[in-house]
């Protein structure tokens, strides 16, 4: 059964996420804005068949009121500066009494992610696992409580895996290395497990909950409980013949150092079931195979 079309906005809808949730909504029908920082992001969301509205996360008050009637919101935008909390809370004082004002309630799917689990190990986390996130995350615990609580909205939450699509996301700095010959570099071990979602399956996922979500429900997302990253990165050198170059073990420390302490969630050995989500809203994915996906892809993209 199609679902009725709504007026959703989508934070972060020119973000590698974003791009994606925003392509599947318009797919399935729906009246797309998204919150367009430049000229170019409002021109990519054009191209994409979604409108814009001028303006940024970091300052709700410039476009909040000038808001039009929505019947959702997505909230894909990801900021990791060090300040991502502070900004994360303000746009929510801005926004949940906006959206508390319009008739129906408008629906707000509000993304966490895995790593607010801290490690699993040979335990796989589902939505009922206790969060234990890293220290940099841990502002997203009580905000994403604030949603699914608000009675100004009609929050759901989707926890999205580790996210690839080809050898972009989560995958880039691998393939990077393979192309430019150099060892890859795995933060942590060969053995540490990442769960793991394609960017196209999330959105499925994201579009699935809007639709048909409960409120003050989490859909856990992965389309691969865990996956050891060793294989990963030596499925790059491998694909990039690169096999030679061999792999390089940093320490968490030395990631957090080098991109931003949100960085040593790449240490983490992770599971995550998304069976919520397959069951309750009959998500299926496409992409299960990460391995052969890596190796049949082209060399130089």
């Amino acid at each position: 059964m199609t679902a009725p079309q709504r007026r959703i906005l989508v934070l972060g809808g020119t973000g590698s996420i974003g791009a994606a949730v925003v392509a599947e909504l318009v797919r399935r029908g729906h009246q797309v804005t998204g919150l367009a920082r430049s000229e170019a992001s409002a021109q990519r969301l054009s191209a994409m068949g979604a409108r814009s509205i001028a303006g940024d996360i970091a300052a709700p008050a410039g476009w909040v009121e000038r808001l039009p009637p929505v019947d959702a919101v997505v909230h894909a935008a990801a900021d990791f500066a060090s300040d991502m909390g502070a900004v994360e809370t303000r746009l929510l004082d801005a926004l949940l009494p906006a959206l508390g004002g319009m008739q129906p309630k408008p629906r707000f799917v509000y993304t966490g992610g895995c790593w607010l689990y801290g490690g699993t190990g040979d335990r796989v986390a589902d939505e009922a696992t206790p969060f234990d996130p890293l220290p940099e995350f841990a502002w997203m615990v009580p905000n994403l409580d604030r949603v699914l609580a608000s009675d100004d909205v009609d929050g759901v939450v989707v926890h999205p895996a580790m996210v690839y699509a080809g050898q972009d996301g989560v995958f880039r700095r691998f393939a990077g290395d393979a192309r430019a010959g150099r060892p890859i570099r795995v933060v942590g071990g060969p053995a540490v497990r990442w769960p793991l979602v394609h960017r196209d399956d999330l959105a499925q996922l994201y579009a699935s909950a809007l639709e048909r979500g409960a409120r003050g429900e989490s859909y856990c997302g992965a389309s691969v409980d865990g996956i050891a990253v060793g294989k990963i990165a030596a499925a790059f050198a491998r694909r990039h013949g690169r096999a030679e170059a061999g792999l390089r073990f940093i320490g968490a420390g030395d990631a957090a150092r080098e991109l931003g302490e949100w960085a040593r969630g790449l240490a983490l050995d992770q599971q995550m079931s998304s069976a919520k989500a397959r069951r309750v809203l009959g998500w299926r994915t496409l992409h299960c195979d990460p391995l052969a996906e890596i190796l049949s892809a082209p060399a130089q993209d």
